[in-house]
């Protein structure tokens, strides 16, 4: 059996909402345990952090999509704010992370607070960015987001929780990016 809540763990729908959120916690953290899996969630974990995977990947779209060039530099940008806001947000809310000797994190984390979580941020800013600018890439960029929110599970550094609020976090700062990206002028030099 998972962990139990810490005694006096509040009662009614908070207390019910820490245990979901340690139970599913507990069940993805397991995932790994094969190391397969545990060397994908590392892997996916060190590259995102800071959002370098994302923010390395719209500059590669700015540098071979020249006529977008302005369009994947502003989507940087968003997925770049994205992840300084999630940040402050940590500073403000300061949840501990999970417990290290009830979960066995699988990487070091730049800092320990965990709500919400800045890789899911960065990832799911990303994810709607780069989309709204280039459609096709949905197809790679949305399973990627969603692989580096689950690989912060996995390596047992963030709940759920943490994971859900900041791709929501994410997602509605590019969703209100979206027309200012799409719209940035195209091609050629300035003139």
């Amino acid at each position: 059996m998972g962990p139990r809540p810490a005694a006096g763990g509040g009662a009614g729908r908070a207390g019910a909402w820490d245990l979901a959120d340690r139970r599913g916690l507990t069940v993805v953290r397991g995932w790994g345990e094969g190391a397969v899996v545990a060397g994908v969630a590392r892997g996916l974990s060190y590259g995102g952090e800071h959002g370098a995977l994302w923010l390395g990947a719209g500059l590669l779209g700015a540098a071979l999509d020249p006529a977008r060039r302005r369009g994947w530099l502003r989507a940087v940008a968003v997925v770049g704010g994205a992840h300084l806001v999630s940040m402050g947000v940590k500073r403000v809310v300061r949840r501990p992370r999970p417990a290290p000797e009830t979960y066995a994190p699988l990487v070091r984390t730049a800092g320990r607070h965990s709500f919400p979580s800045s890789h899911a941020s960065s990832a799911a800013a990303a994810a709607v960015a780069f989309a709204a600018l280039h459609p096709p890439a949905r197809h790679a960029v949305v399973p990627a987001a969603a692989a580096m929110c689950l690989s912060r599970l996995v390596v047992g550094v963030h709940y759920p929780s943490d994971v859900a609020a900041g791709a929501l976090l994410g997602a509605v700062t590019a969703a209100a990016a979206r027309t200012w990206i799409r719209t940035a002028p195209t091609g050629g030099r300035r003139g």
